[in-house]
């Protein structure tokens, strides 16, 4: 099979890439790939993307990513993850709704209760059409992030 990017690592690149699987005190996915570029080198024992995808227990498509951004976006590319170019959901509450939320939630509760709960927070920004609907767990989720304390 012809491969399309084809992975050369310089001595220093090799060198590199031996020290971090040595060392194994990195994260996992980092380590995952410096096994394939150094699997992968045309220079080295120059792997199919079959041969390194089994060997390492990932996709054939991880192998073939991996290569591919070696090539157009370089060595320290090749070993981090591709990052998102759009977010999968849009956030429910953005940093304004966020400030709507904290001083609703240290305003005084409804009549009757003694303190705001995290439904009740999430009805009343439905009601002040902050947003179209939220969970008490978004509203829970979002607060924590805060580190407010309403007790």
């Amino acid at each position: 099979m012809n491969k399309k990017y084809i992975v050369r690592l310089t001595a220093e690149e090799q060198k590199e890439l031996e020290n971090l699987v040595k060392k194994g005190k990195t994260q996992v996915y980092r380590m995952k790939h410096a096994n394939i570029l150094l699997a992968i080198d045309a220079d080295g024992p120059n792997w199919s993307d079959y041969e390194a995808a089994k060997a390492y227990k990932c996709h054939e498509n991880t192998v073939r990513n991996v290569r591919q951004r070696f090539v157009e976006q370089g060595f320290q590319a090749a070993l981090e993850r591709k990052e998102q170019q759009v977010l999968s959901r849009k956030r429910i509450i953005d940093g304004e709704n966020e400030a709507r939320l904290i001083s609703i939630a240290c305003s005084t509760p409804p009549k009757g209760c003694a303190k705001w709960t995290m439904q009740m927070l999430a009805d009343e920004l439905v009601v002040l059409k902050v947003v179209d609907s939220i969970s008490g767990q978004t509203v829970w989720r979002t607060l924590k992030k805060t580190n407010l304390n309403l007790t």
